[in-house]
This record gives structure tokens, sequence and C-alpha cells, in this order.
């Protein structure tokens, strides 16, 4: 296989060649061996499971991981080059984009666009020139904002464009995108891809590390396959249509014959029910946010909530759990036929109720601390003696046992959460509310981030969850996700729910008709 990547550097015409690149931190190897080579002006996509080792060779080319601390070459523009820091690489053309935005929120496009680069005379920026130059660096991404706007103001979306402005303002050649689309809803993302479509046409040559298999068929030129650290496939999309199963198997070292596990749903009564929910915008009076939704879910059944961005879905969720988000208006909660009250966090954890949330680093985990310590995080008192003195081998035995059931890959429950991988973090969140013993489980894009093996394994939990006779409400993006894994899917729109379809006779299209239609449902 390295032979065959060599002999195709060495036969096209190529931007960059990595050779040979390898990686420990400490006595683990993180890659070893891997050889990456990317044609002049091609979208070329990197794909493996999270772990593989992906954004360390990322961190390699932009010297993040400076020269030095890696084996292996790296040639760029024909010329062997040394990377000792990002500076060093974006001078020679180079710009990562990472999946966490480098923006800071409460400075203006312009300074963010600039930072580091400031365009100054005689020690004093040039604002007006600042701002011209912004404005024109704007267009080329498509945004109208006025530059003096602060980043803070702007949707994730623009702010992704704003980081590929950011960039061009570099005079970037080789641009590396590392899962631009993972926290954009479809319009944003497709407008991503058009732009990088267009950066190509201009000459422009990109890297994309993505989980989205549709997007890399419609976009990329050639894949790289990377697993355990390793280069396991190349494909040249030129000579070959993108083949998804081939892709997926490189990727986890096995068939994956279905995307989604087999389940033979024994669904019954009514468990949870939600009844004219409303709850009013905090900051607007008059304006409700969430405008009595009513939905329920019956025994060992998951049910998907469908819409697009801003629909009300993380919003419902969040109302519902601990009244985490808006106003509280009217509407009742049961759970069993009882009705519940959830005011509060602990109250809803008490009530039987748990929520994953859609940002597992900003809200679902404490980064700096141990896999061991954000297993037992929501449930202290069930690891404690006489209630306030944790037991530290309990808290060790309880993380050991829901890394062996959730098969988190780890040196050991002492490491630290934020060194894992995306998915690896994701069953850490969801062991994190398992060991509550909820009966309701609402998961919000649970698997956003994170690849086709680590989806199968969470649909697993999910399923092994709901086989228990309990409940799942899953919030998602991916029309797919919902319908390969949900028995009954609610369509929300503008705070409303607008339809529901048993998940049987749901399609997309059926999904985005109700949403177009805007007509109110009960449950």
């Amino acid at each position: 296989m390295q032979d065959a990547i060599l002999l195709a550097a060495r036969q096209s015409e190529f931007i960059l060649e990595m050779a040979g690149i390898s990686k420990n931190f400490g006595p683990v190897q993180a890659i070893r061996d891997v050889n990456l080579v990317v044609r002049h002006g091609d979208i070329h996509a990197i794909c493996g499971e999270n772990g593989a080792g992906k954004s360390t060779l990322m961190n390699i080319l932009s010297g993040v991981y400076p020269h030095g601390s890696h084996g292996g070459t790296i040639r760029f523009d024909g010329e062997e080059r040394h990377f000792h820091s990002l500076r060093d690489s974006e001078k020679a053309g180079i710009c990562i984009i990472h999946q966490e935005l480098a923006l800071a929120p409460l400075l203006s496009i312009t300074e963010n666009l600039f930072l580091g680069n400031e365009i100054a005379r005689g020690g004093v920026i040039d604002w007006e020139e600042a701002h011209d130059r912004a404005r024109t660096l704007l267009d080329r991404v498509g945004l109208t904002e006025d530059p003096r706007t602060p980043v803070g103001d702007l949707g994730i979306g623009k702010q992704q464009l704003v980081e590929i402005a950011k960039a061009l303002a570099k005079d970037v050649r080789l641009m590396i995108l590392d899962e631009p689309t993972a926290s954009l809803n479809e319009r944003d993302s497709d407008r991503l891809l058009e732009l990088m479509l267009e950066f190509k046409a201009k000459g422009v040559t990109s890297i994309i590390i993505s989980h989205k298999l549709n997007e890399i068929r419609r976009v990329a030129d050639a894949v790289t396959i990377i697993r355990d650290g390793a280069t396991v496939d190349v494909i040249d999309c030129a000579d070959h249509e993108v083949d998804e199963d081939r892709i997926v198997t490189a990727m986890v070292g096995r068939e994956l014959s279905d995307r989604y596990p087999a389940r033979d749903p024994k669904i019954g009564e009514v468990r949870f029910a939600v009844k004219d929910w409303q709850v009013a915008d905090p900051q607007h009076a008059g304006r409700d946010v969430i405008r009595n939704v009513s939905f329920n879910v019956r025994r060992g059944e998951i049910v998907g909530i469908s819409g697009l961005m801003g629909a009300g879905r993380t919003e419902l969720a969040l109302s519902l759990f601990g009244r985490l988000h808006g106003k509280y208006v009217s509407g009742e909660v049961s759970l069993d036929g009882r009705v519940i009250d959830t005011p509060t966090v602990a109250k809803a954890i008490d009530s039987g109720l748990a929520y994953v949330t859609e940002d597992r680093k900003g809200a679902g985990l404490v980064l700096e601390e141990s896999i061991a310590r954000n297993t037992v995080l929501a449930n202290l008192g069930k690891v404690s003696k006489w209630g306030f003195v944790v037991d530290a081998f309990a808290v060790f035995d309880t993380a050991a046992e829901y890394c062996r059931k959730m098969r988190t890959r780890s040196h050991d429950v002492l490491q630290k959460v934020g060194t894992l991988s995306g998915g690896n973090q994701q069953k850490v969140v969801l062991s994190k509310w398992l060991f509550t013993d909820p009966e309701v489980l609402i998961l919000d894009e649970p698997t956003r981030g994170i690849d086709v093996g680590a989806k199968y394994e969470i649909y697993k939990i999910v399923n092994d969850f709901v086989a228990a006779g309990k409940c799942v409400v899953m919030i998602s993006s991916e029309m797919p996700e919902l319908l390969g894994t949900c028995d009954r899917i609610y369509v929300m729109n503008e705070g409303r729910f607008v339809g529901e379809f048993a998940g049987a006779e749901a399609s997309q299209e059926k999904i985005m008709r109700a949403i177009q239609n805007n007509q109110s449902i009960g449950a």
C-alpha cells in the first residue's frame, strides 16, 4: 500500500507529500508510518474512526506538533519542510481550521480576520484599510455582514465562513478543514461545500476531514482512509466512484452490512407524556419559543424529533430537563401516569429524566477531569459513604465497568476526558447519564461529529436501553439517522409540532413537506 501511494506521488503533480509519518505520546503510538499525497487543486478527504490519527496528522502538517517531535518527512511544493510552529506553516500557505473555531467572540469580524497580522502604519492600526480588506474577504466567502460586527453575534455557520475568510487573508494555498460541517445545519453545510468547490476552481487545494460520507462523495477528488494510526486505503475518485461501503469497511476493519443495528421493538403503554407545553423567550416579551407542544413516548420506544436548525428542538429538551431554557408558562409532564415536577436539574434527575447535550465538550463533560470523575458526576450519592464522602474505589470500579460496557477506548479510567476522541467522549457522556438509572433518556444530536463505527456502537447502547422497557427521545439533524433508528418521528417547526409519522412510513420528503405546510398538531 505504501509503495503504491509513493508511486502515485511521483507520477502526478502534487502540492503535498507526507511520507512515513509517526508520532508517539509517551508510550502510546498515535500514528505509525502514515503516507498522504495531495494533488494541486484537489479536494482531498481524510476518513477514519475517532482516534484513528487524522487530527494528529494534520497537527503535524500545520506545525502544532513541531518538527523533531515526530518521524517522517513533509514535502510541500516539492521542497522538504520543517514546520516548528503554526506560524511557519501559515507562512508557507497552509492554514488549518479546527472543528472548535479559534475566534474571539467579543472582537469584531475585522479584528478576528487580522488578529496577529494587523494592518498597521507606524505601529498604529489602519482601521479604514482593515475594514476595506475585511469587506473584500467577506465578499469572497459570501458574507454581507458589517466587518465591525462582533463575531459572537453571528451564527455558527457564519462563524465558520469567517474562519475561512481568515485563512484567505493569509494567502492560503492549502486549506485544512477538520469536520467543517459537524455543527452546521443542512443549508449552511451545502453553502460551505459549494464554497470549497469555488475555491477549487480558483486553484486552492483543500484537505477535508469528515465523517459525512455523502459530503465526501459530493466534493472529494481523492480519499485517504486511516485506521489505528496507519494508512489503509487510498481512493482516486477520478478512477473510481466513491464507494461508501468500501470506505466504511476500511475505516472500521470489518463490513457493516447495515449502518443501524437490527432491533425487534417491544413497544408497550405510554410511559412519558408532555401536554400543552409552552415556554416564553426570557429576553423578548410576548414571544414563545415553545408553543403548546404535546407528545408521548411508549415503553420500549425510540421517538425522534426532526426539524430545521432553530425549530426549537434543543430549547424543548432543555425546558423539560430542569427548565434550563426559557421561561415556563404552562403545561405538564407525566411519567407512568403520574405528573412529575422538573423545575430544576436535580428534580428532573430524581424524577427519572436524563439529558445528553449536543455540546459534549462545553456542557456535557469536564474536560480536565478523568473518565472516572465524569462518569459519576451526575450521581455522586451512589458512590458516597454517609452521604458526603466519595468512595474513590467505587468511582474507579463504576467507571471501569461502564468503559467495558461501552467499549470506551482509553489508557485507563484516570485518563483526562479532554484527551479522548469525540466518539469516546460521547460514550463517557452516555455513561454519566446511564449511571443515574433514568427511565427517559433525551438525546440531543447523539452522534454529531463521530465516525460510523462509533455511531453503530451508540445505536446498540440506545437499543439495549429501550429493550429494558425504558424510553428514548432522540433529536437529530441527520434525517437518515432518525429514519434508521426511530419507531416514531415528530416534526418540529417554529416552536410547534407540525407532523407525526410512524418510523416505517416516514421519509425525508414527508418530513420536509410537514415543515413547509407548518400546520400545528396535537398528540
